[in-house]
C-alpha cells in the first residue's frame, strides 16, 4: 500500500510540473507558410521580401518598428494581433506594416 501511494504522489508531482511548464511556454513562432502569413506577405527576414509582389515594402520597415508589434524594439520575437497566438520575428515584415506614431 505504501509503495502505491508513493508512486501516485510522484506521478501527481510530475504531472503538475508538466502542466506548469506548459502553461508558461512561449507562444509558437509564426511560420512563413502559415495561410495568414502568406496572405499578408510575412517574411521572418524583411530583406527577403518580394518587392515586386509587395511594392509597399521599404528598407528599414521591420516588425519591431511597426505599430502592431507587441514587444520592445529589442525583442527578437513578440506578438502581433494579426497573428493571434503566434509570435513574429522582430526583423520580419508583412504587408500590414504601419509606422509607429
Amino acid at each position: 500500500m505504501q509503495n502505491n501511494r508513493r508512486t501516485f504522489l510522484m506521478t501527481l508531482a510530475a504531472g503538475s510540473a508538466a502542466l506548469t511548464t506548459t502553461a508558461h511556454a512561449q507562444p509558437a513562432r509564426l511560420n512563413e507558410k502559415d495561410p495568414q502569413a502568406v496572405a499578408l506577405g510575412y517574411f521572418e527576414d524583411a530583406t527577403k521580401t518580394d518587392t515586386k509582389k509587395f511594392p509597399k515594402y521599404a528598407a528599414g520597415q521591420l516588425c519591431n518598428n511597426c505599430a502592431l508589434y507587441q514587444g520592445k524594439v529589442t525583442d527578437a520575437w513578440a506578438g502581433c494581433p494579426l497573428f493571434a497566438g503566434k509570435q513574429v520575428a522582430g526583423k520580419g515584415w508583412c504587408n500590414a506594416w504601419a509606422k509607429k506614431g
